[in-house]
């Protein structure tokens, strides 16, 4: 079990990483959205390919940060059953969900994406549309989109068992989530400082 707690680990890092990086993928997607929008009304002047490749960036996004997203915890779950029972149970829930849907999904699309792939990036395939991109590397990332959630499925799966052993913490909380309790503290807090901190400039004036 150490091992495989360090092979989880080095997953974890892996979507941290490639999650983090990808986030700039949006404010890229705005900023030639943005561009795009000027170009247009100052001087009527557009290209697909802007529109396509801000097609690519959410495609990236949405599938690059898919493993990252299930590490944080922030997929959709459905727990109005699931809530009631002991946390025992519900994480026995989760590592069949893991074994019996997620893991075989992931494989199957893979399966039946690689050879879209391969066959795109032999016949170099191109869009339809005028001036748009070339197709296989938009294509490429659904399976690396879930190639990618697949090892972060093994590394859940890895925590979940040593959970059921004692051996750490709760891994199906969600990673640095705050209630609105405590965002609401935390502000009325900051507000405090804020306050004194103008209070004690005010006084020393």
């Amino acid at each position: 079990m150490p091992f495989l707690l360090s092979l989880s680990k080095r997953i974890d890092n892996i979507s941290e990483f490639i999650g983090r990086w990808v986030a700039w993928l949006v404010l890229l997607a705005v900023l030639i959205s943005a561009g795009n929008a000027a170009m247009r009304k100052a001087f009527n002047a557009s290209s697909n390919g802007f529109l396509e490749i801000q097609w690519y960036l959410f495609a990236a996004v949405f599938l690059l940060a898919s493993g990252y997203t299930l590490m944080r915890q922030e997929h959709v779950k459905i727990d109005v059953v699931s809530g009631h029972f002991s946390k025992r149970t519900q994480i026995w829930i989760d590592i069949v969900g893991i074994c019996v849907f997620l893991l075989p999904f992931t494989f199957m699309i893979i399966k039946l994406a690689m050879p879209l792939v391969i066959n795109a990036y032999i016949t170099q395939e191109v869009s339809s549309n005028a001036g748009g991109l070339i197709r296989w590397p938009v294509f490429a990332l659904l399976p690396t989109g879930m190639l990618l959630l697949a090892m972060q499925a093994v590394s859940e799966l890895i925590k979940r068992i040593a959970f059921l052993q004692g051996l750490i913490p709760d891994p199906s909380k969600k990673m640095g989530s705050k209630t609105p309790e405590q965002e609401l503290a935390e502000f009325l807090q900051q507000k405090e400082v804020a306050a004194r901190e103008a209070a004690q400039m005010g006084a020393q004036k």
